[in-house]
């Protein structure tokens, strides 16, 4: 089966696996996807993800602060480019963006501290 656009397939995956109560989940290979579980992984928001063939297989926290929420911002249909100074944090500070800059895909956070804008790919809380 083809996937139009794999950032939104990943997201439905991992919100659904933890709204199922899942300590895994697998999600297709895509260097974009890599970049968004690095920054998940970063943050703490998964414990962690591994390559197999199929796949990343991700895991998931197991604690109360585990995301429940992964929306998509900037789908292939409407791009959504912000500027440095229109990243706010989300929900009040509980949750991160996800931006794709020219430096590489960061938080909102870490790209309105450099200065950065660039694409808005999501939000999870």
């Amino acid at each position: 089966m083809a996937v139009n656009d794999v950032v939104s397939d990943t997201l439905a995956r991992m919100q659904n696996a933890v709204a199922r109560g899942h300590e895994t989940c697998t999600v297709l290979q895509n260097k974009v996807v890599r970049a968004l579980l690095e920054v998940l992984e970063r943050e703490r928001f998964i414990a962690g993800f591994e390559e197999m063939d199929e796949g990343f297989v991700v895991t998931f926290v197991k604690d109360d602060e585990a995301p429940t929420v992964f929306r998509r911002v900037s789908k292939p249909g409407q791009r959504i480019y912000v500027k440095n100074t229109e990243l706010v944090p989300v929900m009040n500070g509980r949750g991160i963006g996800v931006v794709s800059t020219s430096e590489g895909v960061m938080t909102s956070a870490q790209a309105k501290s450099k200065g950065l804008g660039g694409e808005y790919i999501c939000q999870i809380w």
